[in-house]
């Protein structure tokens, strides 16, 4: 994967982040073992497409004052309402050291029991945890589901591949991936008697709800 660079500036904490952010400047932290806590703040649009394309275990490089700092996302805030992001904290990152983090799974091709027998993928994880060294780090594990042949395949974490220099900590039985039959008329049938039943029970506490609360206002 290309090296994601990003420009950053020192913050002068005098200035509000709200100001920051209404000039599309996003406030963050840089800290970590052995390094010096840094008030920064970056574009927030570079971040963004930064973020959507390395996630949060892609080393990323900061350049700052000329100095490119190595760091990984270690935590983002979020506006409640936009849903944007608000404060970025950044940790530091030797590249000859160990680091533990989570790698999405990508799902690719076709499971059989899909295709051939109309079955539906159960996605059951969609992230692994594994430890390695900073600079081996990869951004994501493919997992093949042409092994998912019938509604009795399972694909797990220990069919996994990764490179040598990754390891998966994640229990190796843990399942993956699975293909469910198609349910019968009978079986949709019921769901669908079920949904409807609970649908008038919730209507008919509703209505019993205001009734008394109608006996409240109206007394004795």
């Amino acid at each position: 994967m290309d090296t994601i660079v990003l420009e950053a500036q020192v913050r002068d904490t005098a200035v509000k982040p709200n100001h920051l952010r209404a000039e599309s400047r996003l406030p963050a932290a840089y800290y970590g073992k052995g390094v010096d806590n840094l008030h920064i703040h970056l574009d927030y649009q570079d971040f963004r497409r930064a973020y959507e394309k390395g996630g949060s275990n892609t080393v990323l490089d900061l350049t700052l004052d000329g100095k490119v700092l190595k760091a990984l996302v270690h935590e983002l805030q979020y506006d409640p309402v936009t849903d944007m992001f608000t404060h970025i904290d950044f940790i530091a990152v030797d590249m000859n050291k160990e680091v533990s983090t989570t790698i999405p799974l990508v799902f690719v091709g076709t499971a059989p029991a899909v295709k051939e027998l109309g079955g539906t993928l159960m996605e059951n994880r969609h992230e692994v945890h594994v430890t390695c060294l900073a600079k081996d780090l990869i951004h994501e594990i493919e997992v093949d589901l042409s092994g998912l042949v019938d509604f009795h395949s399972a694909l797990h974490v220990s069919d996994l591949v990764v490179p040598d220099t990754v390891t998966i900590t994640d229990e190796p039985e843990l399942t993956i991936a699975t293909v469910a039959a198609p349910k019968s008329a009978e079986e949709i049938e019921a769901e669908e008697a079920a949904d409807a039943a609970a649908a008038e029970a919730a209507m008919d506490a509703v209505k019993d709800e205001g009734g008394d609360d109608k006996k409240e206002e109206g007394g004795e």
